[in-house]
C-alpha cells in the first residue's frame, strides 16, 4: 500500500490603502502565486540555512500574468520595504505571515503587483501577484498582509 502526500502551498495577500488621515481609501485580497524559485527556496531551506530568511516586499506597475517561472516583479515602483513582521500562525503552525508597509512617498504610482524577497536586491523571490490597479498617491499609506498556507 503506498502511502501518498501532498503539500499544497496557497497563498493570499490582504491590501489596505489609507489617506494622509487614517482613513481607509481602499481594502482587498488577492491570491497570490508562489513561484519556482520559491519552491526551490523552501526545499533548500528544509536542509540548510544557506539561503536567507524572508526579509522584503516590493510592489510594482508590471502587469504581465504571474508565472511560475518568475525571479522578479516586473516593473518595481521605489525600493523593496523591509518586512514589519513576520509571524507562523495556524492551529498547526501551517501559517507564514508577511506584513510590509508602504509609508508616504514610498512606491507611489498605480500599483498592479507585488512579491516577497529574500533580500533588498536581487536575492530570491517567493511569491508573486497581479491585481487590478491600486492608485497609491504620495500622502497615501499601504500596508500589505501576506499568508502563505502550507496544508
Amino acid at each position: 500500500m503506498n502511502n501518498v502526500e501532498n503539500i499544497l502551498l496557497s497563498g493570499q495577500l490582504s491590501i489596505v490603502l489609507t489617506d494622509n488621515t487614517g482613513k481607509i481609501k481602499e481594502s482587498r485580497y488577492i491570491p497570490n502565486l508562489v513561484v519556482n524559485t520559491g519552491l526551490g527556496y523552501i526545499t533548500s531551506r528544509m536542509v540548510g540555512v544557506a539561503s536567507g530568511v524572508m526579509s522584503h516586499m516590493g510592489i510594482g506597475s508590471g502587469t504581465s500574468i504571474a508565472l511560475a517561472a518568475d525571479t522578479d516583479l516586473g516593473n518595481l515602483l521605489g525600493s523593496r520595504q523591509a518586512l514589519d513582521s513576520t509571524t507562523v500562525s495556524g492551529a498547526a503552525n501551517q501559517n507564514v505571515v508577511y506584513v510590509a508597509t508602504f509609508g508616504a512617498g514610498v512606491g507611489t504610482g498605480a500599483v498592479t503587483e507585488a512579491g516577497v524577497f529574500n533580500a533588498v536586491s536581487a536575492g530570491t523571490m517567493l511569491c508573486r501577484t497581479v491585481f487590478a490597479v491600486v492608485n497609491k498617491a504620495s500622502v497615501d499609506s499601504m500596508v500589505i498582509t501576506w499568508t502563505i498556507t502550507l496544508s
